[in-house]
């Protein structure tokens, strides 16, 4: 990290050393709230609508109130990231239900959190990007949306834990997490592309998929380049059988697989990612570009 001011905590830019978080506030005690991870290039935040458009709905449905307007945000970010020792990285903003007495009753909290921190953030090494990652289907099941909507970006992520933790038993990469009723979700911090006779497919959000910022470009830029892309359910059947594979997040980017359970992906990295690949570059440094101001 950054000796330079990167953290802003409630109305406060501080460095990492003076960053303190008090061991009552609840999304410590009990994962009580919610975040997004953006990306940042030569100083400006990508899709940073999206992801604050995202942030109050996933704070909307913990019935959360994010403590600060947009405008503010907007500032705040832009300190955090004037501060950051170098012109790429990445943000995390955190909401926390705030300080309260222990118990789970959110009531007690007075007072909504926000925090902001930048950082360098690689999911994988450059090596391993090049030649793509090796996923493994986790035996760990992702949570039902009928208990906890996947579209809630939450500060939980033990499920997602424990699956890469099979991942790393394993001397994989990366993890991908079944349903309830045995399909795909998602990997542990990206979502999940194939692609099968030149047609790109991914699992719906009903499926227990994050609605991800990356996922949802991803698709736009297909419909906008003439490749074939739907929303499908998707089984294990289907990964092994897929001509490519990749994955997709605001930390990960666009990752391309090259193994699923020790099978081998026919193409790695395939044509229809190489594609993709080049237009998100394009989309980054065309936004760098054409903002002014963040928004």
């Amino acid at each position: 990290m950054s000796e330079s001011p990167q953290c802003w905590i409630n109305g406060e830019l501080v460095t990492q050393n003076e960053a303190k978080v008090s061991v009552f506030d609840h999304g410590f005690l009990y994962g009580d709230g919610v975040f997004e991870g953006i990306r940042f290039f030569n100083k400006h935040p990508f899709m940073l609508y999206e992801h604050l458009i995202r942030l109050q709905k996933s704070a909307k449905a913990i019935a959360l109130e994010v403590p600060y307007d947009n405008q503010a945000i907007l500032n705040a970010i832009e300190q955090v990231i004037h501060n950051f020792a170098e012109d790429s990285g990445y943000l995390r903003l955190i909401v926390t239900r705030g300080v309260g007495p222990l118990g789970l009753d959110p009531t007690g909290c007075s007072e909504p959190s926000l925090f902001i921190m930048a950082d360098q953030l690689a999911i994988v090494s450059e090596r391993i990007r090049t030649a793509g990652v090796r996923l493994i289907i986790a035996s760990t099941r992702r949570l039902p949306n009928d208990g906890l909507d996947s579209r809630i970006k939450n500060l939980n992520y033990l499920n997602q834990i424990l699956a890469r933790m099979e991942a790393n038993e394993a001397g994989a990469d990366e993890a991908v997490l079944l349903n309830q009723a045995g399909r795909v979700a998602e990997g542990t911090t990206e979502n999940i592309f194939i692609v099968v006779e030149g047609k790109l497919l991914t699992p719906p959000v009903t499926e227990g998929a994050l609605d991800g910022i990356t996922r949802n470009l991803v698709i736009q830029l297909a419909q906008q380049n003439g490749i074939s892309v739907a929303e499908s359910p998707l089984t294990s059947y289907d990964l092994y059988n897929a001509d490519e594979c990749f994955l997709t997040g605001t930390g990960a980017e666009l990752i391309p697989v090259c193994k699923i359970d020790g099978r081998r992906v026919n193409a790695c990295p395939g044509a229809v990612y190489k594609q993709l690949e080049e237009y998100y570059r394009k989309t980054i440094v065309c936004q760098s570009e054409n903002t002014q101001r963040f928004l």
